[in-house]
């Protein structure tokens, strides 16, 4: 089987699992899935999502954001990790949108301009906020990617690459969320029995399931 037909099994069996792909970080608008994305890095979004409803009944705009100072900020994020770091960039961030014009944006430089804002962060906005195609490729997919044999890259830049070319453009909004909600609920990063999971059974190759079961 190559890469390109198990992209199509494993894509057939993730739509017959979620056929619905709700975001999992609450969000409003542009703005709100923006910040909670920003929150989320070495987060879990259930930790993000308690923390944001304070966080957005204070500032829930690039106004009201750059209306605090970073202090501020810190007070209502100080749960999530490298909190310190993400207010100050929260800050920086609603001001460099104001001084853009006030308004989120669905173009690739300005969103990565943006401070603590990486591609991947960039590329959740612009699929799940304006519908535009891409592969948002976090931890879990990195993971599953070459797992299942889809990837063999060492960044997760290569990993998006290659999961572009074997998804059709017109899936990668809801095929990077599918991934996400098998990763987390079938597909362990420890202790996983790849001989019994109905992806990596089939899609691991024998040297995977080999340096996988002497972890």
């Amino acid at each position: 089987m190559n890469r390109q037909e198990k992209a199509d099994r494993i894509g057939a069996i993730l739509d017959d699992l979620y056929p619905e792909t709700p975001v999992p970080l609450d969000h409003v608008d542009p703005y709100t899935l923006l910040v909670a994305v920003a929150l989320s890095a070495q987060t879990t979004d259930k930790k993000v999502n308690q923390v944001t409803p304070a966080l957005f009944a204070a500032a829930d705009t690039p106004e009201k954001m750059a209306a605090l100072d970073p202090d501020q900020i810190l007070s209502l994020i100080r749960e999530i990790g490298l909190a310190p770091t993400k207010a100050r960039n929260l800050w920086t961030a609603a001001n460099q949108i104001l001084d853009a014009g006030g308004e989120v944006i669905p173009d690739w430089d300005f969103l990565e301009s943006l401070a603590g804002v990486g591609h991947k962060t960039a590329s959740v906005v612009m699929s799940q906020a304006f519908g535009v195609p891409a592969f948002a490729v976090d931890t879990h997919i990195h993971r599953l990617a070459a797992r299942w044999g889809l990837s063999n890259g060492t960044t997760v830049e290569r990993t998006e690459r290659d999961l572009k070319a074997v998804f059709d453009q017109d899936t990668w909004n809801a095929r990077h969320l599918q991934i996400i909600f098998f990763g987390r609920e079938y597909c362990p990063a420890l202790r996983h029995d790849l001989s019994t999971c109905q992806i990596c059974g089939w899609a691991a190759t024998k040297k995977r399931v080999r340096e996988e079961s002497a972890r």
